[in-house]
């Protein structure tokens, strides 16, 4: 029994250190070394100040600035301590409710839009952080943010145009915009 007990308490003391210490210093080592932004948050800075992440969605709501995905995260939106989705099935009156106020708000800003409005702008995203938008939900809302900011849309859509990111590795997911990226451009045009 004693010789037992001696070799589980060295196991646990072994596998303590290695996966405690050792697995969690190499991985930080190897993402600092080679992942460093990703590792680092990604943050997005203005004037040395950081304004964001580029993996985690912001809250924008004036009409100025292009709106992202609706977060459905606990406490307040795109809360990356409580990533989360809505989970609601499209039978509950809640994401009907939430999607009908979000629908709302767009035609109250841009009342003469009579494009059909993209899902991305009207739903939750599953993890209720989602940094980027599609290319038809960034066109949707060009001719508002020109009109608001005093720019033609042709300026507006070579903006949209120039931040569009391809595929992940040319074959997952769809072409995507990066919501704060966009905007801070927006705000350095105009």
């Amino acid at each position: 029994m004693r010789r037992q007990l001696r070799i589980a308490v060295i196991f646990l003391g072994l596998f303590t250190v290695i996966t405690g210490i050792i697995y969690p210093l190499v991985v930080t080592g190897i993402a600092q070394a080679f992942f460093h932004h990703q590792a680092n948050g990604s943050l997005i800075e203005k004037d040395g100040k950081s304004i964001g992440s580029e993996l985690i969605g912001q809250p924008f709501s004036d009409p100025k600035y292009f709106w992202g995905r609706l977060s459905a995260t606990a406490l307040f939106p795109y809360n990356a301590a409580a990533s989360s989705g809505s989970n609601y099935g499209p039978s509950n009156p809640a994401l009907r409710e939430a999607t009908q106020t979000r629908i709302d708000a767009l035609k109250t800003v841009d009342p003469d839009n009579n494009q059909p409005i993209p899902i991305d702008l009207v739903t939750f995203s599953a993890s209720g952080l989602d940094p980027d938008i599609s290319i038809a939900a960034a066109n949707y809302q060009v001719r508002r943010i020109a009109r608001y900011r005093g720019l033609s849309p042709e300026q507006v859509n070579a903006l949209v145009n120039r931040f569009i990111e391809g595929r992940q590795f040319g074959i997952l997911g769809e072409p995507r915009i990066n919501i704060l990226q966009l905007n801070q451009a927006l705000d350095e045009l105009k």
